[in-house]
């Protein structure tokens, strides 16, 4: 294993040498030591890596990841995974404000909770939240899964596309155009599968499923209050 102690070691080099690595690399295993919420760390990764970070980090970890899986101890500041296009990230802990913004791929399990705007613009990432989102959440979502194994804050889902969102708590108020949906055979088992992918137990039977009532696809006078 590779490790990289960052009270002794600067970000850069650290960054530098993970995305340096490539698909025939034999450096598969990455340790990084004494995070104290450094920002933008393990981003732009397009390697099969995996990257350990034993603590805590600040904004934007793991952006623009591919292939890498990444997992950090502690919880995330704001942004964790945006732009992700593949492989998984996971957070032990917390994750702040939009995780998972504008993912195109891949897996993002928090299992705590996630403040607000989680999966905002998602546009095919998969997100699974062990706790509770903050408000807004998937705001204008075009594609992909929000898993919330808690409860959801206000305007759930607003300006909602074609991504799915699972809920197994309450939901306070949800957003423009985003309304509940019948969970069908197919939904129950791609929901089992991301919840088997972030190593939880949930019934999915225990969870009420949320889209887009396509009624903002197009403009209409009728609708202007809602755009």
């Amino acid at each position: 294993m590779q490790s990289h102690d960052l009270a002794t070691s600067d970000l850069r080099s650290l960054n530098a040498a993970l995305q340096a690595q490539s698909g025939t690399t034999n450096q598969t295993a990455w340790e990084v030591l004494n995070p104290r919420g450094a920002h933008a760390l393990a981003v732009g990764l397009d390697a099969p890596i995996e990257v350990t970070v034993k603590g805590s980090t600040g904004y934007y970890c793991a952006g623009m990841n591919k292939q890498a899986t990444i997992t950090v101890t502690g919880s995330a500041g704001p942004g964790v995974a945006e732009n992700m296009m593949s492989g998984t990230v996971v957070i032990e802990g917390d994750a702040s404000q939009y995780a998972g913004a504008s993912g195109h791929g891949g897996l993002l399990v928090i299992k705590g909770n996630a403040s607000s705007r989680c999966g905002i613009s998602m546009k095919g990432i998969d997100i699974v939240v062990g706790g509770n989102v903050g408000h807004m959440s998937a705001f204008m979502a075009q594609k992909g899964n929000l898993v919330v194994c808690g409860d959801a804050g206000e305007a759930l889902g607003d300006s909602l596309y074609e991504a799915r969102l699972y809920v197994r708590g309450s939901v306070k108020s949800l957003g423009a155009d985003c309304v509940e949906k019948e969970m069908r055979k197919k939904h129950r088992a791609d929901l089992e599968r991301l919840l088997e992918a972030a190593g939880l137990d949930h019934d999915p039977a225990s969870f009420r499923r949320y889209g887009s009532a396509r009624q903002l696809y197009n403009f209409h006078v009728d609708n202007a209050g809602a755009y």
